[in-house]
């Protein structure tokens, strides 16, 4: 699997921490953040991100910045990006089983590393369930 992360200057130290941990589960990681704390501008990755994710090229995207509404902003402007908020685990495994979400969109401001650690894994390790659920997910994108 490959997945495609990006963050602002508010999320270095967490990128860092989530892509140790998806290494370890042998997971391929295409990096379009910054490494360092200098003001970055978020929808420069984000584009970057929601763009791997509309492609195909990445199976998930993960986006990071203070607050996430930013990133989500600009990931869900691409037709077949589901991009969610998520600040607790169980939001995260809600985003993938009833709403299909294929990017998660972290605040790093309002998290701490760890928590998001476990929502990155929460996330991957969630299925989509379908069912009434696909009817809903069919309607969100615009044509």
């Amino acid at each position: 699997m490959k997945i495609s992360i990006g963050n602002d200057h508010a999320g270095p130290d967490y990128k860092q921490a989530i892509v140790k941990m998806l290494q370890q589960r042998g997971i391929q990681i295409i990096n379009h953040g910054t490494d360092t704390f200098d003001s970055v501008d978020y929808p420069d990755f984000a584009h970057k991100v929601a763009q791997d994710v509309a492609a195909s090229t990445t199976a998930f995207g993960i986006v990071i910045c203070g607050s996430a509404q930013g990133v989500s902003m600009t990931v869900n402007k691409y037709q077949n990006v589901r991009g969610a908020v998520s600040w607790i685990k169980e939001i995260a495994g809600l985003a993938r089983e009833h709403n299909d979400a294929n990017i998660i969109c972290i605040p790093a401001r309002f998290t701490s590393i760890p928590q998001a650690v476990a929502m990155v894994e929460t996330f991957l390790d969630t299925d989509f369930v379908g069912g009434r659920h696909a009817n809903r997910v069919n309607k969100i994108a615009c044509s």
